[in-house]
């Protein structure tokens, strides 16, 4: 008797990652769980950003890796990127601005395109934040996005001015670490 595996596609999918609590050990930390989970292909730059709201926080620092996954949008939003934030105490508040331990946003996933109040993808982070544009042009700067059917690093986009400053000696240690 032939057994018959069924096997899900893998795509490549891409997550924002950010925080301004201890941001070096929490980064570190949720991209070593993460990996437990699904393999990262690649990490972007990551840069040191002052915080979006008004209100007075440390800077935070930002980046995007690339993931290949076989895993669905919505187990990987809430059965996976989720848990890690809990796992290294985010809370989560009205202030979707406030300081954060971790912050993981599944911001593209192959060429799906969801709107569903819970789950939006592509993310308009993508078209709104440089500090989350920036870095995926770097993984893939030939990128299609699937709602425009535009390359991204073409698409003129409005983007809140946030200075961004390369943060190289961590982006190579983090590299050393998870891309071993």
């Amino acid at each position: 008797m032939t057994e018959i595996l069924h096997t899900r596609p893998v795509v490549d999918a891409f997550i924002a990652v950010g925080s301004n609590i201890d941001p070096q050990d929490n980064i570190c930390r949720a991209l070593t769980m993460l990996c437990t989970q699904m393999p990262i292909a690649a990490i972007s730059n990551f840069y040191k950003t002052v915080a979006v709201s008004a209100s007075e926080q440390p800077d935070f620092l930002n980046g995007v890796v690339r993931i290949k996954t076989d895993h669905q949008p919505r187990e990987i939003k809430f059965d996976i990127l989720r848990k890690i934030e809990v796992r290294l105490g985010r809370v989560r508040s009205v202030d979707k601005f406030a300081p954060r331990t971790i912050d993981l946003d599944l911001i593209l996933y192959g060429t799906s395109v969801i709107n569903d109040p819970d789950l939006r993808l592509p993310d308009p982070s993508i078209y709104t934040y440089s500090f989350v544009t920036v870095p995926l042009i770097e993984l893939a700067p030939d990128l299609v996005l699937p709602d425009t059917g535009k390359q991204l690093s073409t698409e003129p986009v409005t983007k809140l001015k946030i200075a961004l400053h390369l943060e190289s000696e961590f982006t190579d240690m983090l590299r050393r670490l998870i891309l071993r």
